[in-house]
């Protein structure tokens, strides 16, 4: 199996969904989240979710959830951050809980380039995804030290790190998210 611990990032106040939990909204019968596990657990040989609010609808998929250690909903570094601690493996792949046409091959293609990186983020044309990375588990005690200093801005933490960006241009609808209800009835 493989020694990556899968962390789907669920921590979230869905604002620009009306205040909802966005991984537990229904899209085609099945919570948001529910696809994303789908397409997640083939690559992963753990599977971790990042949620604050909502903790045991989370649970009942079966999965270990794992708050932020930081409060006040700080963002997708929170979320990493919890993830890296309760980690088993030395490498960790985000993915958000509002994107359920993640690639099937995003752990392999990132995989690829993360020699000699800290971690390894997709991108499509000149656009990062920031939340879709392999990460080492080796870079927690430097996310400590950010979101200690009051960092949250995850480009700004990524510019401290070895990044590698890896094109992922020929699937550039797999990042679409989903933020809005409109964009969820139109999914």
């Amino acid at each position: 199996m493989n020694r990556v611990t899968g962390i789907v990032l669920a921590g979230g106040q869905g604002r620009r969904m009306g205040g909802v939990d966005k991984g537990l909204q229904l899209l085609h019968g099945k919570a948001m989240v529910e696809h994303v596990l789908g397409r997640l657990a083939p690559q992963v040989g753990e599977i971790l979710i990042n949620a604050n609010q909502n903790l045991e609808a989370y649970a009942r998929f079966g999965y270990r959830v794992v708050p932020d250690a930081i409060g006040g909903f700080a963002g997708p570094l929170a979320g990493l951050h919890a993830g890296l601690g309760a980690a088993t493996h030395e490498l960790v792949l985000t993915v958000p809980c509002d994107s359920p046409f993640l690639p099937l091959d995003l752990l392999v293609r990132l995989q690829k380039q993360l020699a000699g990186k800290d971690l390894a983020v997709a991108r499509t044309g000149d656009q990062p995804h920031p939340v879709f990375a392999l990460v080492r588990t080796a870079v927690k005690k430097n996310l400590e030290n950010f979101l200690a200093g009051g960092g949250r801005k995850i480009d700004a933490w990524y510019a401290t790190l070895k990044v590698a960006e890896v094109a992922f241009d020929d699937e550039t609808d797999a990042f679409r998210n989903i933020n809005t209800r409109e964009e969820l009835n139109r999914a």
